[in-house]
C-alpha cells in the first residue's frame, strides 16, 4: 500500500491532520490500533467550558476525512526511512505501507492513579478518577441514585510530582475537575464539594469565569493544599488527610467520594518507533519538536512531523489548531520534495 503521508494515531489530532491534508488532494493513510476512531475524547461526556457534547465533535472529526483511507485495528510493529525520501512501515495485520512523510499523533495517556498508593485507588470503592466519573457522567449513572453529603475532588494526581517523575502540568486537570464539580453539584444541589488543588491553572477563554461560577453559583469550595493519605473507614466512607496551606493547618475531613484528577503522561508504547526512527524525546517521555517556538510539529527527522499532545499536554482547541498547521507544514515539505 503505498501513499503520500501516513499519520499514526486516530483521535483528534490525527483525524483533523489526515482531513487537512486530503484537502489537498494527498493521498493519506491513517492508522489506529483501536477499532474506533476517537482516542480519548471517545471516552468524554460533555467538554469544558460550555458544555458540548463530545460524541458531536468526535462525529464532525469523523466526518471531514474526506478521501483518507482508514484502517481501525492497525498499529505499527516497525518504520524505517529509505535513503530515497520514502518511508517503510509494517503493520501488526502484516500489511506494508510505503509513504513519503510520516505524523505521528499518538496522544497520551492518563497517569495509572493505583500508583499513588496513599491515595487508595482500587482500593476503596468509593475512590475513582476523573475518567470513571466521566463513563459514568456518559452512562447517565453519576455517582447512583442517593444524593452523597460529601464529595472531594484533588488534583494533580500524577503531575508536578518529582517522586514519580512527573514534573509537568497536565494542563486540564483543574478545568475538567472544576466542570466536572459543577455537574455533580447540578445533580445533587444538597451535596457539599471540595477541591483540593496546588495552584488552580485556568489556561483558556472562559476557563476563569467557570471558576468564578464553581464557587459563586455552585458553592464548590477550593482548599489549597496536597492531599497526603486517603483512607477508608468501617462505614465504607473516605478519610482524607491534608493541609490547608494558607492556614498553614492539617486538615482531616470524612467524604462519601473521591474524585483522583489522573494527570496526562507520555504515550510510552510508541518508544520503539521513536528509537527506530531516531526521533528525539524529552525527559518527560514526550516528542521533542525541532523547535519549541516557530516549528513545533517538526521533529529531528526529516519527513517527520509530530502533532497533538505528542509533544506534551494541550486543550482541544490547542490540539485541532495544531493539526490544522501540521497538515500545511506537510503540504509544504511535499512540494518541496516534489520540486527537488
Amino acid at each position: 500500500m503505498e501513499g503520500d503521508v501516513l499519520v499514526i494515531g486516530g483521535g483528534p489530532a490525527g483525524m483533523e491532520t489526515a482531513s487537512r491534508i486530503s484537502d489537498f488532494n494527498r493521498n493519506v493513510i491513517l492508522i489506529e490500533k483501536e477499532r474506533e476512531l476517537g482516542g480519548h475524547i471517545l471516552k468524554w461526556d460533555r467538554l469544558f467550558p460550555d458544555g458540548v457534547p463530545a460524541s458531536d465533535v468526535n462525529n464532525n472529526l469523523k466526518e471531514s476525512l474526506g478521501t483518507t483511507k482508514v484502517l481501525l485495528g492497525n498499529y505499527l510493529i516497525s518504520i524505517e526511512k529509505r535513503e530515497d525520501y520514502h518511508f517503510i512501515a509494517q503493520l501488526n495485520s502484516g500489511e506494508i505501507i510505503k509513504c513519503s512523510t510520516v505524523v505521528f499523533a499518538t496522544g497520551f495517556k492518563l497517569f495509572p492513579a493505583q500508583k499513588k498508593q496513599e491515595y487508595g485507588y482500587g482500593l476503596y470503592e468509593r475512590v475513582i478518577t476523573n475518567a470513571d466519573l466521566e463513563t459514568r457522567f456518559k452512562k447517565g449513572d453519576g455517582l447512583g441514585k442517593e444524593s452523597p453529603k460529601r464529595i472531594g475532588f484533588v488534583h494533580c494526581v500524577g503531575s508536578r510530582d518529582e517522586k514519580i517523575c512527573n514534573k509537568q502540568c497536565s494542563k486540564l486537570c483543574c478545568i475538567t475537575a472544576i466542570k466536572q464539580a459543577i455537574e455533580l453539584k447540578q445533580l445533587y444541589p444538597d451535596t457539599e464539594i471540595y477541591c483540593f488543588y496546588m495552584d488552580l491553572r485556568m489556561y483558556g477563554r472562559g476557563y476563569e469565569d467557570l471558576y468564578l461560577e464553581a464557587q459563586l453559583k455552585y458553592g464548590i469550595r477550593f482548599i489549597r493544599g496536597r492531599v497526603s493519605e486517603i483512607s477508608q473507614d468501617q462505614s465504607g466512607l473516605v478519610i482524607v488527610k491534608a493541609e490547608d496551606t494558607l492556614s498553614s493547618r492539617p486538615l482531616k475531613i470524612t467524604l462519601d467520594w473521591v474524585i483522583l484528577m489522573a494527570g496526562i503522561i507520555s504515550e510510552r508504547e510508541n518508544d520503539f518507533l521513536t528509537q527506530q526512527l531516531s526521533l528525539q524525546l524529552g525527559e518527560d517521555g514526550f516528542i521533542n519538536s525541532v523547535d519549541p517556538i516557530q516549528k513545533t510539529n517538526q521533529t529531528n527527522i526529516s519527513g517527520v512531523f509530530v502533532t497533538g499532545s505528542a509533544t506534551g499536554p494541550k486543550t482541544l482547541p490547542e490540539v485541532i489548531n495544531e493539526a490544522r498547521s501540521t497538515a500545511l507544514s506537510v503540504n509544504e515539505y511535499l512540494n518541496r520534495v516534489k520540486n527537488g
